[in-house]
């Protein structure tokens, strides 16, 4: 019988975090080795199972990276930039265990670090942990070698009232898929939002729209249209178990049977392409 894989989780109280904690307690193929806090954590020093409202299972909320991975075959993130990154360094300069993170919103800064972090270190990014986005993602890729000056993109997304960005960090890496497919930098081509007086549409952009309101999980519609048809490629999240679902998949990819990936950078889209 194969061992369980030892994960160390950072940003465990929060509300990915608690969920992927669960799912691995649920889960007899892993096991909680370690959870790292923010110092003003309430949780500092707690047993985990007892902070999410179970039996005490031995793993206490830590501060220091260093002691929460020392047993770990995998690191997953849910935490928030600046600890993502400063986490990423670290490891790479102690030599593992490997990361995957559903953290977003990176500045130009910080995901230049954590491309160099990528280059010793195994590093998966996901911009949303779902395997469904993930295959939306691929669809995508492949739609948008429709050719630009023909087909207009669209994309519509719909989250809770309570989210705090827009777009989402998912339509954002839907769009980026368009973008680097057409061989263009979504930044060059993006149109943010629409307001008075626009004009024509400029041919070749990406345009977004924003909807917030109620208890949406997440709903994402991306829409390429020419003169005479349509196609819309959508994905709807109906509980949010499917992150820590999808974040458990990735760090079984990542390991991957207890031999481990080589340094370098990857995505959900290796993981549903295995």
């Amino acid at each position: 019988m194969t061992a369980p894989i030892r994960t160390a989780v950072l940003g465990p109280t929060g509300r990915l975090g608690s969920a992927i904690c669960r799912a691995l307690l649920d889960h007899p193929d892993f096991t909680l080795a370690g959870a790292v806090v923010r110092a003003d954590s309430p949780a500092v020093g707690e047993d985990i199972g007892a902070w999410l409202g179970g039996d005490p299972i031995g793993c206490r909320a830590e501060i220091a990276l260093e002691q929460a991975v020392h047993d770990a075959d995998i690191v997953i993130d849910a935490s928030l930039p600046t600890m993502t990154v400063a986490a990423a360094e670290r490891l790479a300069s102690l030599g593992g265990p490997a990361m995957v993170t559903g953290v977003t919103g990176f500045n130009r800064r910080q995901a230049a670090l954590m491309k160099a972090s990528a280059t010793r270190l195994p590093i998966l990014m996901a911009g949303n942990f779902s395997l469904g986005v993930a295959v939306t993602e691929a669809l995508v890729r492949e739609a948008a070698r429709l050719p630009a000056a023909d087909w207009d993109i669209e994309i519509h997304e719909t989250h809770h009232k309570r989210k705090a960005d827009a777009p989402s960090g998912t339509a954002l890496m839907l769009a980026r898929a368009a973008a680097e497919t057409r061989g263009e930098t979504l930044e060059d081509i993006a149109t943010w939002s629409r307001e008075g007086m626009t004009g024509p549409r400029q041919s070749g952009s990406i345009g977004f729209a924003v909807s917030r309101g109620g208890a949406v999980v997440g709903e994402h519609a991306i829409r390429f249209l020419s003169e005479l048809e349509e196609i819309t490629i959508s994905h709807r999240a109906l509980d949010r178990s499917i992150f820590a679902r999808g974040a458990l998949a990735a760090a079984r990819w990542m390991t991957n049977g207890g031999t481990g990936r080589p340094a370098g950078a990857y995505s959900m889209q290796n993981v549903v392409a295995d």
